[in-house]
């Protein structure tokens, strides 16, 4: 019986690595140590510190809470959260986000919208000039 992988998980040839580095070589790592791997804006972010908010919702991450919201769109996702679901605000509601090795070094809310698509209706009688010819019945 083959082993069903899914269909959400990327595909790539052998082990993924971020800089060279292996996933569980990134993830032995200290943050001051993978803050050097990453750009330079977020290397600016994990440098100066993370907020009060942002060290709690790593040790939520740490700690495998079963379910993981957060209104905090501005946090680095670093190698611990690599495999967690994290429920991101986007502004309505709670969307899940499923974090992949792809998504180290980038924000959180790149990864949720915070406008829907506009889908415009059919228009109404009187809104063009045809449809003034139109009947009522």
């Amino acid at each position: 019986m083959a082993k069903k992988t899914s269909s959400r998980l990327p595909r790539r040839k052998g082990e993924f690595t971020y800089r060279g580095k292996t996933i569980d070589e990134l993830q032995k790592m200290s943050l001051e140590e993978f803050s050097g791997l990453v750009p330079s804006r977020q290397r600016r972010a994990l440098k100066t510190g993370l907020s009060e908010d942002h060290t709690k919702l790593l040790n939520k991450v740490k700690k495998n809470a079963p379910k993981i919201r957060t209104h905090l769109r501005d946090v680095v996702i670093v190698p611990e959260m690599v495999g967690k679901t994290i429920h991101v605000h986007g502004g309505k509601e709670y969307t899940p986000v499923e974090i992949m090795p792809e998504m180290l070094g980038h924000y959180l809310g790149e990864f949720v919208l915070t406008r829907k698509k506009v889908t415009h209706g059919a228009a109404g009688i009187g809104a063009t000039r045809s449809s003034k010819f139109i009947p009522l019945k």
